[in-house]
């Protein structure tokens, strides 16, 4: 068969094998970056832990199957040490991995959609909804975190319930969520926006507004496209922040005793007094992983940002250049 049909499949498989090379370079340029790397490894070692916390501490530990001597320093048979009930610092660690990783996860979704989604609206349409939606915007940059969780906490727990579950997440970790959420959609939408304002003057937008597309489809087809580079790298720097919020917020008390985070863990070992009493082994493994995924999303956000954003990376070389 000759002509355009029998063209098809070779055009699209040379389009298959276009995007397998642009990703192989794309994987080949970040893992080629000392901070990619080195993001990616601590990262990967921590996303296991959390999704298989079981394969290596077993069961989370209660008061009932605690086997250590109370606030006890590290020996060999728990060598991270045990807390005020003789739990296993290193099963808690581990198990709490899980907890603050989803609300990061899911902190993360919510700021990135919800900011994605008002930052190309709002550069594109412009006008009096862009002032309303900036507006809007800043009073959330402006929103303490702490207060507005403090504020909102009981308000919804006594409206769902302390004890309610959705999707298996318990309320009192929904409500950290929701918080997170609120509190950071504002930054990613002033960044989009930015973007956006300087693509819709572009030719390619023009010439969808002469054949006819919509507002909808010319910021679904055309604009989105463009600034998906912006929103992964913003993604990743988004998570970082999350997971710091999630921690601070739980260990001032807006944790879920039940299902135990990082800032869980060192809420339970401020109240026991460890600080106090020299326990530096109840605070510091929660404290450490706190920092490592930090900085470790801090540094693959950096690397992507270089890589996706190359006008960016030029720029800071300039300035560095004397």
């Amino acid at each position: 068969m000759t002509g355009p049909a029998a063209a098809q499949p070779t055009t699209a498989a040379v389009r298959r094998l276009a995007a397998v090379r642009r990703s192989a370079g794309f994987a080949t340029r970040f893992l080629g970056r000392t901070d990619g790397l080195v993001g990616v490894i601590i990262l990967g070692f921590f996303a296991f832990i959390a999704a298989f916390p079981g394969i290596f501490v077993g069961p989370l530990e209660d008061v009932t199957t605690a086997t250590g001597l109370p606030l006890h320093a590290p020996y060999a048979a728990h060598v991270f040490g045990t807390d005020e009930l003789g739990r296993d610092i290193l099963n808690l660690t581990v198990h709490a991995a899980r907890i603050s990783m989803t609300i990061g996860l899911m902190a993360t979704i919510i700021t990135i959609v919800v900011g994605a989604v008002v930052g190309i609206v709002s550069g594109y349409v412009g006008g009096v909804l862009d002032t309303i939606l900036m507006r809007i915007a800043d009073f959330f940059l402006v929103l303490p975190t702490v207060v507005l969780a403090l504020i909102l906490a009981p308000v919804i727990l006594d409206v769902i319930g302390a004890g309610a579950e959705f999707g298996g997440i318990r309320a009192t970790l929904l409500v950290i969520v929701v918080v997170i959420g609120l509190t950071s959609w504002a930054t990613t939408a002033r960044i989009i926006r930015s973007q956006v304002l300087s693509l819709k003057e572009r030719m390619f937008v023009d010439r969808a507004r002469v054949i006819g597309s919509g507002p909808g489809r010319i910021m679904r087809r055309h604009i989105l496209p463009n600034v998906v580079n912006l929103i992964v790298a913003q993604a990743v720097l988004t998570f970082a922040g999350a997971v710091f919020t999630e921690t601070t917020l739980s260990f001032i008390g807006l944790g879920d005793p039940v299902a135990p985070s990082w800032g869980q863990v060192l809420n339970t070992a401020q109240a026991a007094g460890a600080p106090g009493l020299g326990a530096w082994w109840y605070i510091a493994p929660p404290a450490v992983c706190v920092v490592l995924v930090v900085l470790s999303f801090t540094l693959v956000g950096n690397a992507l940002d270089d890589i996706l954003n190359p006008k960016s990376a030029s720029r800071l070389r300039v300035v560095d250049e004397p």
